[in-house]
């Protein structure tokens, strides 16, 4: 569907993004995450055709988005982190204007325009001004511009940016729901946008690429020890006793007192199965366990080590 291969991007003498390449595939949600100033917008404006690369190869639908632009925009929906919106317009104006610009003619006009209202749950808000409409019905505006003309990949840059929760909410229900039918790349920095829709994700951080898998994968290669929270009532000190005997256990990190007859323990595992000694072991001692939880490592974790790692390559580089 979508292929970036070496994608570089200089500003003078400085590198906004570099030799980046990973693969949209169809009927994909693509995550695009980074924190602030990570380079994701100069890439989706290089995919879009917005903005050209200084090095690397954008292709689209088989169409090289340099040398074919015609051809690989007609692939294309956009929808920029600010909506190119015309506030004095009514919005169905609005969007056969979009159809005009996108070359459909006649009758097809209505019927484009109608179909994307439909679908969006816009048609109640045809004949209103653009000004006048609500910051969540102004995003489903510029998705509806994106969408006119049935683009095969439609690109979302921080689509929720300002919206309420319910708003939010809303907002990601379209966007799996174009997810059935569309290649969709989704920019953001927040992770649960992320998690909540994406099938896959890319982690750029500095310009440069952290990875590119499943949050599923991610996770699993995330770095560190499983961290048991454990919860007893009873001996404080005879309850560590009992754990300093249990093999499995790497060492118990910290021991918060809740009250003079509850505590919990923080206990880093060799490994996970470790578990059910611990629990036995307790339970044999006369130690009542209240609960037992693990820290598993989730897409914020996995974020954060990757970007820390990247930002320390970096240090080490310029040294």
């Amino acid at each position: 569907m979508v292929e970036v291969k070496n994608l570089t991007k200089h500003y003078g003498h400085v590198t906004a993004i570099n030799d980046l390449s990973f693969e949209i595939r169809d009927n994909e949600i693509l995550g695009f995450l980074g924190p602030n100033g990570a380079g994701k917008s100069t890439t989706m404006n290089i995919i879009a055709g917005y903005l050209p690369s200084s090095e690397g190869t954008v292709t689209v639908c088989g169409h090289d988005i340099k040398e074919d632009a015609r051809a690989a925009k007609k692939c294309i929906g956009y929808l920029p982190e600010i909506p190119p919106l015309y506030p004095d317009m009514r919005l169905e104006e609005y969007l056969r204007y979009c159809a005009g610009i996108k070359g459909i003619r006649g009758g097809n006009v209505k019927k484009e325009v109608e179909k994307v209202m439909k679908r969006l749950e816009l048609t109640d808000m045809r004949r209103r001004l653009i000004a006048n409409l609500s910051k969540g019905y102004k995003q489903r505006a510029g998705l509806a511009q994106a969408m006119i003309g049935d683009p095969k990949l439609l690109i979302l840059d921080e689509p929720t940016v300002g919206l309420d929760p319910t708003q939010v909410a809303e907002f990601r229900n379209i966007i799996r729901d174009l997810g059935k039918d569309h290649s969709v790349i989704l920019s953001s920095h927040i992770l649960g946008e992320i998690s909540a829709v994406c099938n896959r994700v890319v982690i750029i951080n500095k310009g440069e690429l952290c990875a590119v898998d499943t949050i599923e994968n991610l996770e699993r290669r995330a770095t560190g020890s499983p961290v048991l929270n454990l919860t007893i009532e009873g001996e404080q000190l005879a309850a560590a006793f009992v754990l300093d005997g249990i093999s499995g256990i790497r060492e118990v990190q910290d021991v918060i007192e809740i009250d003079n007859n509850t505590s919990v323990f923080k206990i880093i595992l060799e490994d996970e199965k470790a578990r059910q000694s611990i629990m036995s072991a307790l339970i044999e001692n006369g130690i009542n366990v209240v609960e037992m939880s693990i820290d598993k490592p989730d897409l914020e974790k996995v974020f954060l080590d990757l970007t820390r790692k990247k930002s320390k390559r970096s240090k080490s580089d310029n040294k």
